[in-house]
């Protein structure tokens, strides 16, 4: 007769939400800033809050931008347009964590018009990705520029309903030591939800 107990049955690894890591990770020191000294072009602060569906600040988050410099080239191998000068000074992609007020600053420039679908133009806009404690995928949307006449033709717009478009506007928002200052606030939840693309 055999004395082997049986195995026991195997568990399965409880499922469980990202995070939260992020503040210890995978932001950078100065990851906020990806205009150096000499970036051509109009320097801009981006700056906002990132909310629940309550309005309550999310302070373990991470917020990343990635755009196209003042000519509208980007800072990538892949960009290879003609023409269009890359900017030495200028990184392109930026990565800050919300502090506990649920804020985040980007010391920028505003970017130039790039093509888009069909290669129609692009109104001059910032990519937005988020990430945060509950989220199993990165969250991605736009901001856009309130004072851009090429938002009414923009081929990405035009895909969103008319009456969520102004989640995706920023605000002018002063200045930050004589820069202008934008208002972009990213609510993840509830009534005026920032609108999100499915990339």
């Amino acid at each position: 007769m055999n004395d082997m107990t049986a195995p026991a049955p195997l568990a399965l690894t409880p499922w469980q939400t990202v995070g939260p890591f992020f503040h210890y990770a995978l932001p950078w020191e100065g990851g906020g800033i990806l205009a150096h000294d000499g970036a051509r072009g109009e320097r801009i602060v981006v700056r906002g809050r990132v909310v629940d569906a309550d309005g309550a600040p999310i302070p373990d988050a991470l917020v990343e931008i990635w755009q196209a410099n003042a000519a509208g080239r980007y800072a990538h191998p892949d960009d290879q347009r003609d023409g269009l000068p890359v900017d030495p000074a200028f990184i392109g992609f930026g990565r800050c964590p919300t502090d506990e007020e649920g804020m985040f600053t980007f010391h920028t420039v505003r970017p130039g018009v790039v093509p888009g679908p069909g290669n129609m133009a692009q109104a001059p806009h910032i990519a937005v990705g988020l990430l945060g404690r509950g989220l199993l995928r990165r969250l991605v949307t736009r901001l856009y520029f309130p004072e851009s006449d090429a938002n009414a033709t923009d081929p990405i717009l035009a895909l969103v309903d008319p009456a969520r478009v102004e989640t995706l506007i920023a605000v002018r928002d002063g200045a930050v030591d004589g820069v202008p200052a934008y208002r972009f606030d990213i609510r993840i939840q509830g009534e005026n939800e920032t609108v999100f693309f499915d990339v």
